[in-house]
């Protein structure tokens, strides 16, 4: 088998098997579909962030690095969205809860870490829009430390919840997105 055939099996892998392990969980049974959505778009935007990372560091083999760069913009957008549609489903389904969160006055720890990894991609999105007006190398070192401190917070916020996520999916994925991160933040730097 060549590296990259290997390479994306194991991508697909990473991907596609926490997302299809959490629709087979017992817990949807007793969810409305809008906690559904929501919870999935949660997974979804933990996906994205392992595609970012990817692709920030050019690391898809067989797609162009232009290529790779417009599709990091591009999952930037949807990642946007994928919080915006995790945070608002859970909003209609329970707003105490949300605003506790937001507050940061919830009593849960995962609450703590998921909103600031959601603000943390509302700052990078909003770096990026304003990136023209950044010089180069702080440009870069602002995206490096949201994107380390998103991919930290979002772990912690998926690790401690008890929930649709299967356990062990939902760690390999942990993992992979962790080692991707640090790959493209630290070792690609040298």
């Amino acid at each position: 088998m060549t590296r990259p055939l290997v390479f994306w099996i194991g991508l697909f892998c990473a991907v596609s098997l926490p997302i299809a392990s959490a629709g087979f969980s017992p817990l949807l049974a007793w969810r409305d579909p809008i906690y559904i959505v929501a919870g999935f778009a949660g997974i979804t935007a933990m996906v994205g962030l392992l595609l970012q990372t990817l692709l920030a560091s050019r690391a898809l083999p067989t797609i162009h690095p232009m290529t790779q760069r417009k599709l990091h913009r591009i999952i930037g957008g949807v990642l946007v969205a994928t919080i915006i549609a995790h945070v608002g489903g859970l909003w209609i389904t329970s707003p105490p809860d949300v605003i506790d969160a937001l507050l940061f006055a919830s009593p849960t720890p995962f609450s703590l870490w998921g909103v600031i990894a959601m603000w943390g991609i509302f700052a990078t999105a909003a770096f990026a829009v304003l990136r023209r007006r950044l010089r180069p190398r702080t440009w870069q070192r602002i995206h490096k430390t949201l994107a380390v401190i998103i991919v930290l917070t979002t772990v912690l916020h998926a690790y401690l919840i008890d929930g649709t996520m299967e356990p062990i999916t939902k760690i390999g994925l942990s993992l992979v997105l962790l080692f991707t991160t640090y790959h493209g933040v630290f070792k690609r730097a040298r």
